[in-house]
């Protein structure tokens, strides 16, 4: 059996997300995959942060003779196990974590309810 290492898109229409799979080269691009190995979100503002692979089973698959796909090959280079942007990704994913961090809510106190009037009771 030939392996491919290849994407299979997810998402819905204009908002593509894309998994990182082995598979048989046989199956269709969305069909059965054998094992997935990262993500790709084409639509993430730090361009860095954009795919997140998995280096050891990527490393494997390539050790047993999987092919990746033209794309896939460009993404391994960038971010597999000897990645050229590996800082790169690693600073990029720091900065979005930061971002999606969102400030504690100010504790404001409770509104006080208005003084009750104190009716003197006068004695007739």
């Amino acid at each position: 059996m030939a392996v491919r290492i290849r994407m299979k898109r997810f998402g819905r229409r204009h908002r593509p997300f894309y998994r990182v799979c082995a598979v048989d080269q046989r199956a269709p691009r969305n069909g059965r995959v054998i094992e997935e190995l990262g993500t790709y979100d084409p639509l993430v503002p730090e361009v860095d942060a954009r795919a997140v692979l998995n280096p050891e089973r990527i490393q494997y698959w390539l050790g047993v003779g999987a092919q990746p796909s033209d794309k896939v090959r460009v993404l391994i280079k960038k971010y597999g196990p000897e990645g050229t942007h590996l800082d790169e990704q690693r600073a990029a994913l720091d900065r979005l974590a930061v971002a999606r961090k969102r400030p504690e809510p100010i504790a404001v106190a409770p509104k006080s309810a208005p003084a009750e009037a104190t009716v003197e009771e006068t004695s007739e």
